[in-house]
């Protein structure tokens, strides 16, 4: 029969299990031994039970009704309806507490401030600066106050145009990209629902592709190459920055590099290239398998060989080599990670005269022959192996001044 307050006041505790009183329909009354009584609501969704916590009728001791037995009736009445709608009201319970939790920081400015606070644990010092001083420049004074929830397409593209009509292409396009992952913690967070930045594709101008920074003079190069071997910082960034012209692959790889794919004894470096995504080997120098050993000391018993300072679980940040550069005073508009290859292709092709095709492969790049079939990147070995001890040698000679005295072999690679 259905409970009535009559019943439920009149019940008592057992003193040595919880007491069940069953109102229907998976409603019931639990008596603690202590006499504590809570409202329960059991029900079943994806062929599991569950139990949904109604309230409290009245504490152990206490004769304050706080959820009556209608209260309880309908506030079960509710839940069955969720579940008639396909929700778990359990789910639904915990989406609400998350939504009040952050309904006093709705506005725009105060959802993106958190969401750099999260990020930055993972970021260096530097580049969480930048992010958070683009959004402060460019983003804050026009929708900072304003609701994130409320933020349209058209608004969100006024503010981006702003910066746009500055000039600032790139900017642009990287202020659309945090504010769009700004939208997508809203939506986490249960503060938005839909993420505008994603409507905007195609509404701006295209950013300006530019080549990266590098230095094609030996004579610059070997600066750069002595301040690079006397760097003070961690033994991980000393070594990536030592191997990045040697090995001349993109920084993301060299950063990623994983201790399975790489065999000291046989000299090789086996991955997939990030960009082009064939199978690509790169054969290791003297010098750089020297200095793999090196780390090797410090990292080897890890996944990767440059792993991040915060947490072995992750890769090398993808600022970190850039940053040493920088304290290196070595200007960003004079050589960047990435324009290690530039410099090794071209310094390769009029200084030491190596093959294009062979350059091509080490690079990564696509190569095809005279009847349009893409080479495997792992042919030509022993040639490419060849090249690569040359320009190692090529390296040391230029920081020792020793330079000049190239000679050119066969097959266009330098003996």
């Amino acid at each position: 029969m259905p409970l009535t307050a009559l019943k439920i006041n009149k019940a008592q505790p057992d003193a040595t299990k919880p007491l069940r009183l069953f109102d229907g329909r998976g409603l019931y009354l639990e008596i603690s031994p202590s006499g504590g009584k809570w409202w329960r609501l059991k029900y079943r969704i994806g062929g599991k039970e569950k139990r949904l916590s109604l309230g409290v009728y009245t504490a152990a001791g206490s004769k304050t009704v706080e959820v009556s037995l209608e209260a309880a009736r309908k506030a079960a009445e509710d839940a069955r309806q969720l579940l008639r709608d396909g929700v778990d009201p359990s789910q639904e319970r915990k989406a609400e507490k998350l939504r009040s939790a952050h309904q006093t920081e709705t506005t725009f400015e105060a959802v993106a401030r958190e969401w750099c606070g999260k990020q930055s644990a993972a970021w260096v010092p530097a580049h969480a600066a930048r992010v958070l001083r683009r959004f402060e420049l460019y983003i804050f004074p026009s929708l900072g106050q304003r609701p994130v929830a409320e933020i349209e397409a058209p608004e969100l593209l006024n503010a981006l145009r702003v910066i746009e009509a500055r000039g600032k292409d790139t900017t642009t396009h990287l202020a659309r990209q945090y504010v769009g992952m700004v939208f997508r913690y809203g939506i986490a967070t249960g503060r938005c629902v839909r993420n505008p930045a994603t409507d905007l594709r195609g509404a701006l101008t295209p950013a300006k592709k530019g080549n990266f920074a590098a230095v094609t003079e030996p004579e610059q190069l070997a600066k750069i190459l002595r301040a690079l071997d006397a760097y003070d910082g961690t033994l991980p960034v000393r070594c990536a920055l030592r191997l990045a012209p040697l090995l001349v692959v993109r920084p993301g790889e060299l950063r990623k590099a994983e201790w399975k794919d790489i065999d000291l004894d046989k000299a090789e470096w086996r991955f997939v290239a990030s960009k082009t995504n064939p199978n690509h080997l790169v054969p290791l120098s003297k010098q750089s398998v020297a200095i793999l050993r090196e780390v090797e000391s410090l990292t080897g018993a890890g996944r990767f060989v440059f792993p991040s300072a915060r947490s072995a679980q992750r890769p090398m940040s993808d600022a970190a080599v850039l940053a040493a550069m920088r304290r290196m005073e070595i200007p960003a508009d004079e050589m960047t990670g990435h324009g290690f290859r530039a410099t090794f292709r071209t310094i390769g092709a009029e200084v030491l005269k190596f093959r294009v095709d062979l350059m091509e492969h080490q690079l990564a790049h696509a190569v095809k022959d005279a009847n349009g079939t893409a080479y495997n990147r792992t042919t030509f070995l022993p040639e490419r192996k060849r090249m690569m001890q040359r320009w190692a040698d090529y390296l040391d000679q230029l920081k020792t001044g020793e330079a000049a005295n190239v000679i050119v072999g066969k097959f266009g690679v330098a003996g």
